[in-house]
């Protein structure tokens, strides 16, 4: 049985991972702890209850939240859960590791082993660049090697998990052409944008547009995903949580729609969290969200060798949330779906 903690339990994806660690059969204690800044209300907070933050987990998850400091945290912690803004996680993963086996962080604090992104795509000077070597990337079905021995794991970002995910198979198996960068349009939840309250992110000023344009800062980390460069396009959509992304490029001449089938397959056969709807079904939001998967469907138009490739999940479980129980999971020798699934499914991965 394990001890963990979760410090911005308060937000939306700190409020999904604490439901998730809550019901954990391996987990035996749960710290939960709040900036004590932001609820939605915008008031300081005290030690509150979880239902505060969620009220769906009254009766369901019976921790208390705590204001956050380094001497709060329990000795010898098995994990601690960082759903925090990057800088904060980059500064604060030092004197956790004092505290506990294995730092997960849920923002972009340790996605890249080069120092020198952060100033350019986060604005920020990591303050402990000599952490970025040791940490190990968190997209389990990508590569999940050094996972299970890991000290640092710097988890995926949502816009990233769906269009790596869609693309990374294609792109190993050599099948896209080089000249040609594919296109990524994807459309998220408002959730996307976190807790805080912004006018662009109200209900009332919610509708459909393009943001981030040629300057996202995911961009660079689905690039070093996919070892090829991309056009990243993200939109906000009206819905609360979700991300669908839309996927079009080209294969190199003579690929045939047997050759993509055969990639998606050989890539993810195994993976019980991809789940393949084969050429010609497309996924949805609204399958995917309140679950860990991410769904990918996809069509090809073999006299224009085009390809478009079409995936859904919900940005704050597989996208975060759950993506980082996968991560936790994998590092303790755990199977990688468990508190995740009702049970241990077989693979189910491959289209038939």
């Amino acid at each position: 049985m394990f001890k963990v903690a979760v410090l911005g339990a308060s937000g939306y994806v700190g409020a999904e991972l604490t439901q998730l660690l809550a019901a954990h059969p391996q987990i035996a204690s749960l710290q939960l702890f709040h900036s004590g800044s932001e609820t939605g209300s915008g008031e300081k907070q005290g030690v509150v209850p979880f239902h505060t933050f969620a009220p769906k987990a009254r009766a369901l998850v019976a921790q208390t939240v705590a204001p956050f400091s380094v001497d709060a945290l329990a000795a010898d912690l098995d994990a601690v859960f960082l759903c925090t803004p990057h800088e904060l996680s980059a500064e604060l993963a030092p004197a956790l590791l004092q505290k506990a086996k294995v730092v997960i962080d849920l923002s972009a604090g340790f996605r890249f082993a080069d120092a020198a992104v952060y100033p350019r795509t986060y604005k920020f000077a990591h303050p402990n660049p000599q952490l970025l070597a040791q940490a190990v990337y968190g997209l389990p079905e990508l590569d999940a090697a050094g996972l299970d021995n890991a000290q640092v794991i710097g988890c995926a970002g949502c816009y990233v998990t769906a269009s790596t995910l869609a693309l990374a198979p294609l792109v190993q198996a050599g099948l896209l052409r080089s000249d040609v960068a594919p296109v990524i349009s994807a459309v998220s939840g408002v959730s996307g944008a976190g807790r805080k309250a912004a006018l662009n992110s109200s209900f009332c000023e919610v509708s459909l547009a393009p943001y981030g344009v040629h300057n996202h800062r995911h961009q660079p980390e689905i690039e070093k995903n996919l070892g090829v460069p991309v056009v990243f396009t993200p939109h906000l959509g009206n819905f609360k949580r979700g991300i669908l992304a839309s996927i079009y490029t080209f294969t190199k001449q003579g690929v045939t729609a047997a050759d993509i089938e055969g990639a998606f397959n050989k890539a993810y056969g195994g993976q019980p969290l991809v789940r393949l709807l084969g050429a010609g079904v497309y996924p949805a939001v609204q399958q995917v969200e309140q679950t860990p998967f991410c769904d990918i469907g996809w069509s090809f138009d073999a006299a224009r060798s085009q390809v478009s490739i079409f995936s859904a999940l919900d940005n704050l479980l597989k996208g975060a949330a759950s993506q980082s129980v996968q991560c936790f999971n994998l590092r303790f020798g755990l199977p990688m779906t468990m508190g995740l699934l009702p049970t241990v499914l077989p693979a189910s991965g491959v289209v038939a």
